[in-house]
């Protein structure tokens, strides 16, 4: 019985260990972001499930789009669909978490756009 519980406190401990590293990304947050000189700002809500991130974000004209992504460590990604003029396009975010916030770029190909963004628990 000893032999079967000492790799099984092992196992359970590396877990603990791994999923203290592991950011917890659910909650509101401040999204500010840059796209070819235009800024944007959304307000988001996150649901993080082990490494699957889902929610939605609101922007100041009251427009809202569902979310998917991923956590990996402290390396963060999401995308949604939308438009612009009628024209569908995927706004893509890749950043990682750091002091509590979360820093990259976001781009959108439809358009061969770049930026940054930062994204802050919202208050």
């Amino acid at each position: 019985m000893k032999k079967l519980l000492f790799p099984l406190l092992l196992a359970s401990a590396g877990s603990i260990v791994f999923a203290a590293d592991t950011p917890s990304l659910s909650g509101n947050w401040q999204v500010h972001s840059s796209i070819a000189g235009n800024d944007n700002d959304q307000t988001c809500e996150f649901t993080q499930k082990d490494s699957l991130l889902t929610g939605s974000c609101v922007s100041g004209d009251k427009t809202t789009v569902q979310i998917t992504g991923k956590v990996d460590g402290k390396k963060v990604s999401w995308a949604y669909k939308s438009e612009y003029n009628g024209t569908p396009l995927t706004v893509q975010f890749e950043g990682s978490v750091d002091s509590g916030k979360i820093t990259g770029s976001v781009n959108v190909p439809e358009f061969a756009a770049e930026g940054d963004f930062t994204a802050t628990p919202a208050k």
